[in-house]
C-alpha cells in the first residue's frame, strides 16, 4: 500500500505541473491572439504603405527632367554640381542629397515654388519663412531667378553660403 505521505506529495507534485500546463496553455492561446494581432497589425502597415507611398526624390527629379526635355549634364551644370554627385544621385535611389544641392536642382530646372517645395519634401526638407537663405530662394523663385551665380551672389551679399560651389 502507498503511504498517505507519499500519495499528498504525488498530488501536489500533479497539481503543481497540471497549473503550469494550465498557465502554459493560457499563454499559447495569449501568444496565438497576439500573434494574429500582430499579423493583422502588419498587414494593416502595409496597406497603409502602399496606400499613401509617393514617389522617390529621384523618380521626380528624374521625371522633371525628362519633361523639360534636358539632359542630365545640361542640368548638373547648370546647378553647378560635379557629374560624380549627379551620377550618384541618379544610381542610388536611397540617396538624399543635401538641401542646397535640392534647390540647385531646382533652380537649373527652373521650377516653380511650388514644384520646389515638393521636390524638397521629397528629401525631408522644407523652405522656412525664417530663415534668411530659404527667403531668399522663395524671393529668387517667385521672381523667376534661376541663374544659379545671381542666386549665390545673393546669399553672398547678406553673408550666407552659396548654394554650390564658390561664387
Amino acid at each position: 500500500m502507498i503511504d498517505k505521505k507519499l500519495l499528498e506529495e504525488m498530488q501536489e507534485y500533479i497539481d503543481s505541473h497540471l497549473n503550469i500546463m494550465e498557465l502554459q496553455g493560457l499563454k499559447a492561446c495569449e501568444f496565438i491572439d497576439y500573434n494574429i494581432d500582430e499579423n493583422r497589425q502588419h498587414s494593416e502597415l502595409e496597406d497603409f504603405i502602399k496606400n499613401n507611398r509617393k514617389p522617390t526624390l529621384a523618380q521626380v527629379l528624374f521625371s522633371f527632367i525628362d519633361n523639360k526635355g534636358a539632359t542630365d549634364s545640361e542640368i548638373y551644370k547648370r546647378a553647378g554640381i560635379d557629374r560624380k554627385h549627379f551620377s550618384k544621385i541618379r544610381s542610388n535611389p536611397n540617396y538624399r542629397p543635401g538641401k542646397n544641392t535640392i534647390i540647385a536642382l531646382a533652380l537649373a530646372l527652373e521650377l516653380d515654388k511650388e514644384d520646389t517645395e515638393d521636390l524638397l519634401s521629397l528629401a525631408g526638407y522644407s523652405l522656412s519663412d525664417s530663415d534668411t537663405s530659404d527667403l531668399i530662394i522663395q524671393f529668387c523663385l517667385e521672381k523667376k531667378i534661376y541663374d544659379i551665380h545671381f542666386v549665390n551672389q545673393a546669399l553672398d551679399s547678406f553673408s550666407l553660403k552659396p548654394l554650390t560651389g564658390a561664387l
